[in-house]
């Protein structure tokens, strides 16, 4: 009975590994976060499973817990990594504008010279 639950456990995982690695895009922090979390939760499940006679469910009931752990967790980095994208944009499109400014003054120097 125990390896049955080992191989399902395995087979579970690689089915997600497989169906992960079938999309075209890179997992997102999110997605890397639910599925570390599914997969960690699963495999404590297992054998915390084992040790009360009842992998399957164990490996189940871990796999859901901590996909949604992995979720929240992941959910936050991903919405972290986001603001930090848009924070970085702002400051290179105020330098941009500082830049610009600069170059203008040069030029109204310039034109004050020759006048």
């Amino acid at each position: 009975m125990r390896k049955h639950a080992i191989v399902t456990v395995a087979l579970a995982l690689a089915a997600l590994f497989l169906a992960a690695g079938c999309s075209g895009d890179p997992l997102s922090t999110r997605e890397k976060g639910t599925f570390v979390g599914t997969g960690v939760g699963a495999a404590t499940g297992a054998i915390i499973g084992a040790a009360v006679g009842a992998p399957l469910a164990g490996a189940a009931i871990g796999a859901a817990v901590g996909g949604v752990g992995g979720f929240a967790v992941g959910n936050a980095m991903q919405n972290n990594d986001n603001a930090q994208a848009q924070t970085q944009a702002q400051v290179q499109s105020q330098q941009q504008q500082l830049e610009q400014q600069r170059q203008q003054i040069q030029q109204l120097k310039g034109q004050q010279e020759t006048e």
